[in-house]
């Protein structure tokens, strides 16, 4: 049987949890494999909207393995509130429908407090946009190997040692910053009451889906934010802190890579950006405002408005081959009814030199100016369409454009929130 991997192919917010939702039918596994719950997922089911931040996008069907991967960091305190919260709309979750990787590294209140104190002294220009919610200084915990991990909780004298460790490195840090020393006392005891909320979902994640996979059973991997928030292949320095393209898919989970059958891209039919970074199609003006509006374009997680602009078919055609995607999903087509034309970034200019590819240095990302292709728009409607049929003709010929200049074909395309307006190409799960 096939396994899938859902990467968003921008930076972020482009539709993923919709996706996932549809494609976990399907599946009998659904695994996130990195971030944390600083990325957001908005699923629509029948009427009912769902907000997922550290939860699998999975965990809203039943009788599916919803897994967190070693790759996440995880707020615990954050999951239990978000359990109650689904719970609260009618959706069951137990250990037969969820399961944490033992190995994921614990996001502690001093990493949120470390995180948001540090943006605050950061000068114009060099603050990050992160979302304050101590994801950066989790993995920086990780790869320090000073993280408290989910199977610390069940040892005291393990977890004694790890929160020594990790104060080493912490108090002298807040005192650089101008805050007060960690509460040790304080922090021990909030894990003490947090560790059997979580320890009950805690297991051998790499164990199960390895035998899940001998024995035929569908994987779905979904990640979080968008392959151009990568911290190697993103937009550096302003990205994640962690991986997000394909590849972390095995090494967040434990599968291997010979476990990834299909990728699957999802690919917002125009372009948009949270928080500081470059932005070569960003809009100033009313089409920019436009696309904000009709698109409701505003964070799950922070509420923050996104910087909106055209499709930007060099930055796809990049993260797909990052990724190794085989096919895209294309999301929020709707959104762009009714403009008089549209267009696509097909190249960049950087002093007079033409570009197909975005250049990895900062500054030369900041000066790059778009190559602009012009199409014809449509008056008809695709919202809620679920066949090609359906498609006004010029929004046919503006995807096949798309396929043609990143270069991949569309597999999915979505027409609106709602589960079901979703036109299947090409089935991910196909064997």
């Amino acid at each position: 049987m096939a396994n899938v991997v859902v990467v968003g192919a921008q930076w972020g917010d482009e539709g993923k949890g919709k996706i996932v939702d549809w494609l976990s039918e399907r599946a009998d596994v659904i695994c996130r494999f990195q971030g944390g719950h600083n990325a957001g997922h908005t699923l629509v089911i029948d009427g009912t909207t769902y907000k997922l931040h550290a939860l699998p996008s999975g965990v809203v069907r039943g009788g599916k393995l919803s897994v967190i991967g070693n790759g996440v960091v995880l707020d615990p305190w954050h999951l239990v509130e978000e359990i109650e919260t689904v719970r609260a709309q009618g959706v069951e979750i137990t250990r037969d429908t969820l399961m944490i990787a033992e190995n994921t590294p614990l996001i502690l209140p001093i990493h949120g407090e470390l995180d948001r104190a540090r943006e605050e002294a950061a000068s114009k220009g060099t603050k990050i946009g992160t979302t304050g919610r101590g994801i950066g200084p989790a993995y920086e915990d990780k790869v320090g190997r000073r993280s408290i991990r989910v199977a610390d909780l069940a040892d005291e004298a393990t977890l004694q040692a790890r929160v020594d460790r990790a104060l080493q490195h912490h108090d002298p840090l807040r005192r650089g910053l101008g805050i007060e020393p960690v509460d040790r006392d304080r922090l021990v005891d909030d894990l003490h009451e947090v560790a059997p909320k979580i320890l009950d979902y805690a297991g051998p994640v790499w164990k199960v889906l390895n035998e899940q996979r001998k024995a035929g059973r569908r994987i779905l991997f979904e990640g979080a934010q968008g392959a151009l928030l990568d911290i190697d292949f993103g937009t550096y320095p302003f990205v994640t802190s962690s991986n997000v393209i394909a590849g972390q898919a095995a090494t967040g989970t434990g599968i291997g890579p010979g476990g990834i059958d299909y990728v699957l891209g999802i690919v917002k039919a125009y372009t948009t950006r949270v928080g500081e970074g470059p932005f070569p199609t960003e809009l100033h003006d009313a089409d920019g405002q436009r696309l904000g509006e009709r698109g409701h374009e505003f964070g799950t997680t922070t509420g923050r408005q996104r910087r909106c602009g055209w499709f930007d078919a060099v930055l796809v055609r990049q993260t797909c081959a990052t990724s190794g995607v085989n096919g895209i999903s294309l999301t929020k087509l709707d959104v762009l009814d009714g403009f008089d034309e549209l267009k696509i970034c097909t190249g960049y200019d950087l002093d007079g030199e033409r570009l197909d590819y975005l250049p990895i240095a900062a500054e030369a990302q900041a000066r790059v100016t778009p190559v602009y292709e012009t199409m014809p728009g449509w008056s008809g409607s695709t919202a809620g369409a679920r066949s090609w049929a359906d498609l006004p003709a010029e929004a046919i010929k503006y995807v096949r454009r798309i396929e043609e200049l990143i270069q991949c074909p569309v597999a999915l395309l979505s027409t609106s929130p709602e589960r079901e307006d979703t036109i299947l190409v090409t089935d991910p799960f196909a064997d």
